[in-house]
């Protein structure tokens, strides 16, 4: 038996922050996979596929809002549903 899920289709930029205008809810409702430089990655908090680049956070560095300081690495990105 095959299940079919209608699954949203993943975007070319993509971020986990609900104030960005890259934040698309729906998608955040199934898992998703990011793959940087053929390494799966768990740590991703923005990805754009078309630039090839992914924001991930400095170690526990945090800006002066609290929130954890990014930094952006390029290389090639793959993202799919898990």
């Amino acid at each position: 038996m095959t299940e079919t899920r209608d699954l949203p289709p993943l975007p070319d930029r993509l971020s986990i922050d609900p104030k960005s205008p890259h934040h698309v809810a729906a998608v955040f409702q199934h898992d998703i996979g990011i793959r940087f430089n053929g390494k799966e990655r768990f740590d991703v908090e923005e990805y754009c596929i078309s630039e090839g680049w992914i924001r991930v956070p400095a170690g526990k560095t945090l800006d002066r809002k609290g929130k954890p300081l990014m930094i952006k690495l390029n290389g090639t990105v793959e993202a799919s549903y898990k």
